[in-house]
């Protein structure tokens, strides 16, 4: 499984309930979808190739000058632009998201586990918080890090796309030379369908990034999206505080089932079962549950990645483990 929310094995995604992907569990809100109602009049128009109202709004929501920002398609679109302008190594730090090597491969570029070395044209991907351990990383650590990697001549990308669950923790307004942020906003809007993400950098390299882009990055719901976050901040908010307190009730149903739980501040928890799971995640499947296996992450059958949900939801699932696992 390389990636979660395969959904539409049935035809009709609103047959599972899915734990396999991180995303809002209750759905896009109502402004939202009022927004891509709205962007229905123009979609007979060809998009602004400028992106001026969707990266005036990005800027707004992210506190950054529109000089910073670049709105692309999505979290994937923003890391495949950054790891596309250069051509030296690609560093990561295992287990993480399979996205960077594998992207890293398109552009012919090695990628290796990051040794605290690198030469000039390399890259350092970090994802804060981790996928899939939920980790963050403090902002001393990471400017560290940066301070390391621009010494050698190389660049540090930061991939936050689970950084509003933290936003106390994002870099962005640390932007500085050889510093990047790749951004979504799938997650937090639970708007995986709507492609909407972003890089952020600093003055000189938006538009050495923005050369790169293929014309016309964002559709007409994207764009309007973009341009109303900033007055839905305190719903956004308020949306990463549900979480918190949805993912420590459910970190601790998990735990009573004998797992461990390891510490998350995003919106999803790493569970090692310390048991294989397949066929526990295949019984799950049959009952219409999906889960995400760490296979991909170089993770034993033991571990899973489990989304946070809703509390009837999180509570169903405990209730069907209990039952597979002969737990109670």
């Amino acid at each position: 499984m390389k990636h979660g929310g395969g959904v539409w094995h049935t035809g009709n995604p609103y047959d599972w309930i899915d734990f396999s992907a991180n995303l809002r569990p209750d759905g896009p809100s109502s402004w939202i979808r009022e927004a891509v109602h709205d962007a229905q009049k123009n979609i007979r128009f060809y998009p602004d190739a400028d992106m001026r109202r969707a990266g005036k709004g990005l800027a707004q929501f992210l506190d950054l000058p529109e000089a910073c920002v670049l709105p692309v398609a999505g979290g994937i679109a923003a890391i495949d632009l950054v790891l596309g302008s250069s051509a030296g190594c690609v560093y990561i730090q295992p287990p993480t998201f399979g996205e960077y090597a594998g992207r890293a491969a398109v552009y012919g570029r090695p990628c290796e586990a990051w040794s605290g070395k690198c030469r000039k044209g390399d890259t350092l991907v970090l994802c804060n918080p981790n996928n899939p351990t939920g980790e963050i990383r403090t902002q001393p650590e990471l400017l560290s890090l940066w301070e390391i990697v621009a010494a050698d001549g190389g660049e540090l990308m930061i991939d936050e796309a689970f950084i509003e669950y933290c936003p106390e923790h994002s870099m962005r307004r640390l932007i500085r030379p050889g510093l990047l942020i790749a951004g979504s906003l799938s997650k937090i809007l639970g708007i995986p369908g709507i492609r909407l993400g972003y890089v952020c950098a600093d003055p000189e390299t938006i538009p050495l990034l923005r050369r790169r882009l293929f014309s016309w990055p964002l559709d007409a719901f994207a764009t309007e999206i973009a341009a109303q976050l900033p007055d839905h901040r305190e719903e956004i908010r308020r949306d990463a505080e549900q979480n918190a307190a949805r993912r420590s009730a459910f970190a601790k149903q998990l735990a009573k089932l004998g797992a461990e739980v390891f510490p998350s501040e995003s919106n999803f928890l790493l569970v090692d079962f310390h048991r294989d799971m397949k066929a526990a995640g295949e019984r799950l499947r049959s009952r219409g549950i999906l889960v995400r296996s760490c296979a991909s992450f170089g993770l034993p059958d033991s571990f899973w990645r489990l989304a946070v949900r809703t509390e009837a939801e999180n509570t169903r699932l405990i209730h069907e483990l209990e039952e597979i696992l002969h737990v109670r």
